[in-house]
């Protein structure tokens, strides 16, 4: 088959970022399937690049992190025109594969459905617009009405759809009730991490030797709440636990994070600069527990963050501070833990066990190994997403 694949956040390994859209298409490629991806970048030019046999067009359309609303909102409408408009060269094509986030990628998908009668799938990963509506970014009334029947339209437009968690795969069914949704979430990518021991060159690079080592990967915005990481890692210091805290990434909050760390006085964090997909492996060899981290929002709850999946692949304690279907996960796979978001203290109780028994820590890391081969290993997911092509 032919698929077009849209994601306007697409990321490749030796660049760094969520990886998952790029495994997907290395999947169908080993299927002999042909895939032509549309995404963006902040090059002042567009380019074309053949990755993998991969075809990969990216468009010059500007987007951070630290964007505010209006920023992003053009960043996204110049995507949703320009990505439809190259689409049209595609018109042959038998399948568009169209990804969130955005959801504005869904009108995309729906103007090329129109256009070239190709119809799509659509992949969830976040449920938005209620993410933003209930962290407060989007108030006008009027506008959220706007924004729910854009998500049903786009959602019942499609031939079927992919929901990133359990959580998500149920909203989205009181949603558009009788719609074909697929399950299959992040993957955890159990050949590149695999459980290794700790390393004394990388312990003396990130400078966390004899060292208990808490390390959070991933965005730095608004959402990932990590003021509370901060208040763990006082708490760990005033306990006079020998824990390091690793905080690394890049995103809007990065910069009020490193003054409230000066504020602090924490000796037991240190800050990492955006890592690609080997450096993540580097801090994971030196990490014991990776830490995922939300703000107290009902919705952020559903995700299906991608340092979760690392995290298990590697063989991490996985510690959590929000409910829903990941804090489910590990407590009944007995991997990981829940810390109260209320009671940043609740962090040196739950974690003073693990410090001091090397063995139960040792049985917890094992487990998040094996819950990641028998359950979300990225051969086993992308055999599962190739069969969505071949229905």
């Amino acid at each position: 088959m032919k698929i077009l694949l849209l994601h306007q956040h697409f990321k490749i390994p030796q660049r760094g970022g969520a990886v998952r859209s790029f495994y997907l298409a290395q999947a169908l490629i080993s299927a002999q399937h042909r895939v032509v991806v549309i995404t963006s970048h902040n090059e002042p030019s567009d380019k074309v690049e053949m990755l993998e046999g991969i075809e990969i067009h990216h468009l010059s359309i500007a987007y951070d992190n630290r964007f505010g609303f209006y920023a992003r909102a053009w960043s996204f409408l110049l995507y949703i025109i320009r990505a439809s408009l190259l689409a049209r060269k595609y018109k042959d094509f038998d399948v568009c594969y169209a990804i969130s986030v955005p959801l504005t990628v869904g009108l995309a998908a729906r103007w090329i459905k129109f256009w070239c009668g190709m119809k799509y799938i659509f992949e969830v990963g976040d449920l938005w617009p209620d993410a933003p509506i209930q962290m407060g970014f989007i108030r006008n009334s009027i506008f959220q009405r706007w924004l729910f029947f854009m998500e049903r339209s786009i959602y019942r437009s499609a031939d079927s759809i992919v929901a990133l968690s359990p959580a998500i795969k149920a909203a989205i069914e009181m949603k558009v009730p009788g719609k074909l949704i697929h399950l299959i979430p992040n993957m955890a990518d159990c050949e590149f991490f695999r459980q290794q021991e700790k390393r004394q060159d990388l312990e003396k690079k990130f400078q966390v030797s004899g060292k208990f080592v808490v390390s959070y990967i991933g965005a730095l915005g608004i959402a990932n709440g990590l003021d509370f990481y901060l208040e763990c890692a006082r708490s760990a210091q005033k306990a006079n636990l020998p824990l390091h805290f690793l905080l690394c990434g890049e995103g809007a909050m990065r910069e009020s994070l490193q003054e409230r760390t000066r504020q602090l006085d924490l000796q037991n964090l240190s800050f990492v600069d955006f890592l690609n997909r080997n450096g993540v492996k580097e801090v994971m060899i030196v990490t014991d527990a990776v830490f995922i981290c939300y703000k107290p929002i009902p919705i952020l709850e559903t995700g299906s963050p991608n340092k979760f999946f690392d995290g298990l692949a590697a063989g991490k304690l996985i510690i959590t501070n929000f409910g829903g279907w990941i804090r489910h996960e590990i407590e009944e796979n007995r991997c990981g833990v829940f810390v109260d978001p209320q009671k940043p203290g609740d962090f040196v109780n739950k974690l003073a066990p693990f410090i001091s028994n090397q063995l139960q820590l040792r049985e917890f890391q094992i487990a998040s190994r094996a819950l990641a081969e028998r359950k979300y290993s990225r051969k086993l997911l992308s055999k599962e997403f190739v069969g969505l092509f071949k229905e």
